[in-house]
């Protein structure tokens, strides 16, 4: 029997028509450009869009219109990631390591085993070191034939220059919140209102829109803390809600992580020939050190990057509290919130509200410096103390 269709290639890129149409072009076409860059802001989509060309690259079809008709083989292939010609590398790592890098250029240097083309996608390009990416330069510079780069990063700027240099751009742009609530609606079978709420929550991030939408957990520690500036009202508040957003977002960052890390460990020691409960030899014993090291990694990131998706739903709530002081008469990213933002809103200036954004923009630059969770998230925190106290005199009584 076989497999049932997928999504044809450009279904899944909300709002991206003009990359979609640069990208389906290039498809086309009997030697196209041998390297891309893929940038955008978080959320754009821009690993789908690479993952989307490589489809319609690979593409079975003859007509060069329906290149990427998610029903033939390799459609179906590159779409569930096991197409023997289209690698795809992720790390959930700091950065990438040299040897990885160093890998696939030896993978480049083998013909294409079934498709049109050998295509590398390197997601998160930024995190390659200055050493990794001088690396793969050369390989970029001269590429062996019938392969293809495509390198994913936030920005050109992201990028080494002379990597940048070498490589055609796709620039992807925020899709709208209704771009991102039909596609949950239509590729996910959604409730059209949830999907819309999912849509305009996440601020039109897709991954985080249907992470949303399908997990209520999820969306319950996100109503949590974009409520923790509305409880602040005195310097104790301030002080225990930082402590306890470090504590929540480690605890989760733990709790998805310790699922997977057994289960890697467990396939690890399957590979090797090992049971689960059987003392590894020493001779064995790198492997799983370097996989729990790995995995050190990948818990200290993943703790960031949660602390960091809950600073930007604090930086929507306070351009909500902007909008209605303001008057804008903009939809708001808490549409839901609007009475309790508008009472916020009611009790405090607005140049303090923009000192607020400022203050969680500094959070996530110390936090990206390395600096002590609590001490950012307090620094923080102190700034959402109501006005009538920051405007207090020193030494003056409530």
């Amino acid at each position: 029997m076989s497999a049932a269709p997928v999504a044809p290639a450009w279904a899944e890129l909300a709002g991206q028509e003009a990359a979609v149409a640069q990208l389906s072009r290039a498809a086309t076409m009997d030697s196209p450009t041998h390297a891309w860059l893929f940038t955008g802001p978080p959320g754009s989509g821009r690993s789908n869009a690479a993952r989307a060309f490589a489809q319609a690259l690979q593409c079975e079809r003859e007509d060069p219109a329906q290149r990427g008709c998610g029903r033939c083989h390799a459609c179906l292939t590159v779409h569930a990631g096991t197409h023997a010609d289209v690698k795809v590398m992720a790390t959930e790592n700091v950065t990438y390591k040299i040897d990885e890098i160093r890998e696939l250029i030896s993978l480049a240097q083998d013909r294409p085993s079934s498709g049109r083309w050998r295509i590398f996608i390197i997601e998160d390009a930024d995190r390659m070191t200055e050493r990794a990416t001088n690396v793969l330069l050369k390989a970029i510079e001269e590429p062996p034939a019938r392969t293809i780069w495509m390198l994913c990063a936030p920005s050109p700027a992201d990028v080494l220059v002379t990597i940048r240099s070498r490589c055609r751009p796709v620039g992807l742009r925020i899709p709208s919140v209704q771009s991102v609530a039909d596609l949950l609606v239509d590729r996910d079978s959604l409730d059209p209102a949830l999907a819309l709420f999912a849509a305009r929550a996440s601020q039109s991030h897709v991954g985080m829109a249907r992470r949303l939408a399908r997990d209520e957990g999820a969306r319950q520690r996100r109503e949590a803390v974009v409520h923790l500036p509305l409880r602040i009202q005195a310097t104790s508040d301030a002080v225990a809600l930082a402590k306890e957003l470090v504590e929540v977002t480690q605890e989760e960052a733990k709790s998805s992580a310790e699922v997977r890390n057994a289960e890697e460990k467990a396939g690890l020691l399957r590979a090797l020939g090992l049971g689960e409960d059987e003392k590894v030899p020493p001779k064995l014993r790198h492997h799983v050190k370097r996989l729990e090291d790995s995995q050190t990694a990948r818990n200290k990131r993943s703790v960031h990057d949660t602390l960091d998706r809950a600073m930007i739903d604090m930086t929507g709530l306070f351009r909500d509290v902007l909008a209605l002081q303001l008057g804008t008469g903009a939809e708001l990213v808490n549409e839901h919130l609007r009475d309790e933002l508008g009472s916020y809103a009611h009790g405090a200036t607005a140049e303090r509200t923009v000192a607020r954004i400022d203050a969680v923009a500094t959070a996530r630059r110390r936090l990206a410096g390395n600096v002590p969770p609590l001490l950012a998230l307090e620094a923080m925190t102190m700034s959402f103390l109501p006005d009538r106290i920051l405007d207090r005199r020193p030494g003056e009584q409530a």
